[in-house]
Order: C-alpha cells, then structure tokens, then sequence
C-alpha cells in the first residue's frame, strides 16, 4: 500500500468552485481497481502555535492511499482524471504530490 498527500494550491475565491468539482470526481476515483480511499480537506486552525502551517484559505490537500504505485499511475491517467484537470485548470496555480510507504 502506498499514501498520496496532494498538495493543490489555488487561486484566492476559487476553492468553494474547486470543491465542487472535486467532490463530482471523487466516487469515480473510489471505483478505480486499487484505489482505498481519496478525498479532499482543508486547512484547520487547530491553534499549534509554531509546528502548524495556516490555515492556507487557498489549499486544498488530498488524502488518498492505494494499493500500489501501478494503480496510482493508472489513476492519474483516467479519462475522468483528465476531464477534472481540464475542468479546474483556470483554478490550480501549482500542485505538488508525495508518495508514501508505511515505514
């Protein structure tokens, strides 16, 4: 198994509309042969002082694990997937992704 932490930044006023989409999208990805979970959070004020970065009012993080890096790449070339990036490309300023292992 492998953890995806997708870090999407956006333009100011834009992430109500992202959500939007984002949400049309998940459950298209949660049928994908190895996907075990995906979705969207923001940014909570948890009041950590220091150790917490925000809350960022443009970001939108992705929390997504899956069975391995194979269904990953399959996943990122998913007609659905490309439909969605077009969809929000006027939206997305940058994004950046980490792939994780369980240590």
């Amino acid at each position: 198994m492998i953890h995806v932490i997708a870090t999407i930044n956006l333009n100011p006023g834009t992430r109500d509309a992202f959500l939007v989409a984002f949400h049309e999208l998940v459950p298209k990805v949660l049928e994908e042969d190895g996907c075990i979970t995906y979705g969207p959070t923001i940014d909570v004020d948890a009041s950590l002082g220091d150790v917490q970065e925000g809350p960022r009012d443009n970001t939108v993080t992705v929390v997504e694990a899956w069975e391995s890096v194979e269904h990953l790449q399959a996943h990122l070339v998913a007609p659905h997937m490309n439909e969605y990036r077009e969809q929000v490309k006027d939206m997305v300023t940058d994004m950046k992704v980490q792939v994780l292992a369980p240590a």
